[in-house]
């Protein structure tokens, strides 16, 4: 995408409606923050979906947990 094709589809995001407007500007600051070497910090929505997804499921073994991080730590 070039500069020129990002500063139309900026220029156009007020004509979008609100919870779109809200979702790119989460995006942007997502983009900044990991530039800028910073953290990531969920939103409250993200915590309660990930808090309902592990309530919703059954615990991982220990087996199953050291297996994924032994997939981790190859990475």
């Amino acid at each position: 995408m070039t500069k020129d094709q990002v500063e139309a589809v900026l220029v156009r995001v007020p004509t979008r409606p609100e919870d779109r407007q809200q979702e790119l500007a989460e995006v942007a600051l997502e983009i900044e923050a990991e530039l800028a070497g910073a953290g990531y910090d969920a939103t409250p929505d993200e915590l309660a979906a990930i808090d309902d997804e592990g309530l919703a499921g059954e615990a991982a073994s220990e087996e199953e947990v050291a297996a994924a991080f032994a997939v981790f730590r190859r990475a």
